[in-house]
């Protein structure tokens, strides 16, 4: 993923980032640094780090949230969502050409990492 995002001077936690602030934003809700750290599963202070890099690449907005004025709500600017875009198409591209030696098995592959992660827990 990093070679094919680097392409867009992208590198893949950089994108999980922006790619989950537009999720987020799409059920209308505020979306903080803690709330988009939640859903990407990442530790909050590499997520802060990451974000104020985005912010001077001028691919994201944070700004003082104004119902809590401790945290920061996130936005990511027109040009952050065009290289999104253009990065969701390197990365379904690189996820099919991974999974495609799979051929037909990709549900059975599905089900048994299901099955792993279940006992895990």
């Amino acid at each position: 993923m990093n070679s094919g995002l680097s392409k867009l001077g992208l590198t893949h936690v950089q994108f999980v980032l922006l790619a989950g602030i537009i999720w987020l934003n799409q059920g209308q809700e505020t979306v903080t640094q803690a709330k988009l750290a939640a859903h990407a599963k990442t530790d909050i202070m590499m997520t802060s780090k990451v974000l104020r890099a985005l912010e001077q690449r001028g691919l994201v907005k944070r700004e003082i949230d104004a119902k809590d004025t401790r945290a920061k709500s996130l936005t990511v600017t027109q040009e952050g969502e065009d290289l999104t875009v253009a990065a969701i198409h390197i990365v379904n591209r690189i996820d099919h050409d991974f999974f495609n030696t799979l051929e037909g098995a990709v549900t059975d592959f599905n089900s048994h990492l299901l099955k792993i992660l279940e006992a895990s827990r």
